[in-house]
């Protein structure tokens, strides 16, 4: 379902159903051997999708580890992110030739609990917020808004290897045209020459679920002929 928001620089993988018969490799049994069944399953579907996407690009299979703040660990020549919640479990891989940047992020279509959107939310994007809940009631505008923030770390961590919290990105949701912006009210770093001051990206909102997803391209792309992206 991802791929509807994704260009076709990436590739993806997802399933909306747990694999419970799916086989980890050895180290990532490790990393999970000792958690409950729920988390068991969402790490090993999330993983057989992201060995889907790596075949797409023509890749081998291979361990895919939590870093140190639980970002993937990707083998050499691929840019990516997992996202997982409750019925969906999806990956979107690229290389560096043709993106520099990727996060994605799934969430329930249903309000934050009490107070979440305060913690989360700038008071521009609360004003925002509470304008988009009366204009279009059947999407849960705050919900997104904390998808669309968890998809900007996703794809700021990788570039920088810094925390970035919940109020350093101004995010701006246009509710026609389902995109995104995140202005960044810190310093980012230089990628391919240039300063980084903001990420752009799709929403989806489908079968009680919210998608949000950033691909920020390489300035210069390779020479390929399109894949295929669904899965």
């Amino acid at each position: 379902m991802i791929e509807i928001i994704l260009p076709s620089s990436v590739v993806s993988a997802d399933a909306f159903d747990d694999v419970l018969d799916g086989t980890l490799f050895p180290e990532e049994e490790a990393v999970i051997g000792r958690a409950v069944d729920k988390r068991r399953r969402e790490f090993t579907t999330a993983r057989l999708c992201a060995r889907k996407a790596l075949r797409m690009l023509g890749r081998a299979p291979v361990p895919i580890l939590p870093g140190a703040r639980g970002e993937p660990q990707w083998p050499a020549g691929v840019v990516g992110s997992i996202t997982h919640c409750a019925g969906y479990r999806g990956a979107v891989l690229g290389e560096p030739e043709d993106v520099s940047a990727v996060g994605i992020d799934a969430e329930p279509n249903e309000t934050l609990p009490n107070g979440v959107l305060a913690a989360i939310a700038l008071p521009k994007e609360q004003e925002e917020i509470h304008e988009l809940l009366r204009a279009h009631p059947g999407i849960h505008w705050d919900r997104l808004l904390f998808s669309a923030k968890e998809s900007v770390y996703k794809a700021w961590f990788p570039l920088t290897n810094q925390w970035l919290s919940f109020e350093n990105a101004l995010i701006t949701i246009d509710p026609l045209r389902g995109t995104f912006s995140a202005r960044l009210l810190v310093g980012g770093p230089q990628v391919h020459g240039r300063r980084l001051t903001g990420f752009s990206g799709r929403w989806l909102v489908s079968q009680g679920l919210i998608l949000t997803a950033i691909v920020m391209p390489t300035p210069v792309f390779s020479a390929r002929s399109p894949r295929s992206r669904s899965a």
